[in-house]
């Protein structure tokens, strides 16, 4: 293993504080949506939003993470059709009364018409082992390294001034079979991502006060 020096460019305090409080601002407008539009948008934007999901940190810098970006409206119908026969199950029979509950702010159901009117699905898989070798081997801290690389990547999205969704059909195992992954991938989320719909609404919801969710010591 080789090193080199750290490229680092100090900057003042108070440019310090203008981008923490910028960026702040920027993310604080980010949310979730389900009303999409199907206006195009141009490819180069998805790639360079992945690109810097790839640069999130990882267990051993293992970088235990595929994206897979669809566009093909054949795909985008079957991944809807296998995530609505999952959904359906979910909301008949597998949810329990509180999770239901929990859900009921959002006005959701198992109709996901989204997968399909959004110009783009990302789907994120993690890597369980490592397959780069002539044995398969271990990728450490899978989940916690996928997470890092999906809040990189849903922070892109918003900063390029598009809007996605953190959707995870309950199983996922359908979208291994349909995008043809390797054995050693499972699915991690997935994204639809695009412009909003004209008519788009979202629901007056409440995040927990900085009080709550800090401790100073």
């Amino acid at each position: 293993m080789s090193f080199h020096k750290l490229d680092f460019k100090e900057i003042t305090e108070n440019e310090m504080k203008n981008r923490s409080q910028k960026f702040y601002y920027q993310m604080k407008s980010r949310r979730t949506v389900r009303d999409f539009s199907d206006r195009s948008v141009p490819l180069e934007i998805l790639e360079s939003c992945i690109k810097t999901a790839g640069l999130a940190p990882s267990g051993a810098n293992k970088q235990p993470w595929s994206f897979v970006l669809v566009q093909d409206p054949d795909i985008k119908k079957k991944i809807r059709f296998a995530a609505e026969a999952e959904e359906k199950e979910f909301y008949s029979h597998r949810a329990t009364k509180e999770w239901l509950e929990d859900l009921n702010q959002f006005g959701t159901d198992w109709h996901k018409p989204f997968l399909e009117k959004a110009p783009y699905l990302i789907v994120i898989f993690k890597q369980v082992l490592d397959a780069d070798y002539d044995k398969p081997r271990k990728n450490y801290y899978v989940n916690e390294s996928v997470g890092i690389a999906a809040g990189f990547l849903l922070a892109a999205i918003h900063n390029a001034g598009l809007v996605s969704l953190t959707h995870t059909p309950s199983p996922m195992k359908f979208l291994q079979k349909i995008l043809k992954r390797p054995e050693n991938e499972r699915a991690f989320l997935l994204i639809p991502v695009g412009y909003p719909a004209d008519s788009a609404e979202v629901p007056v919801i409440r995040k927990k006060s900085f009080e709550d969710i800090i401790v100073t010591i």
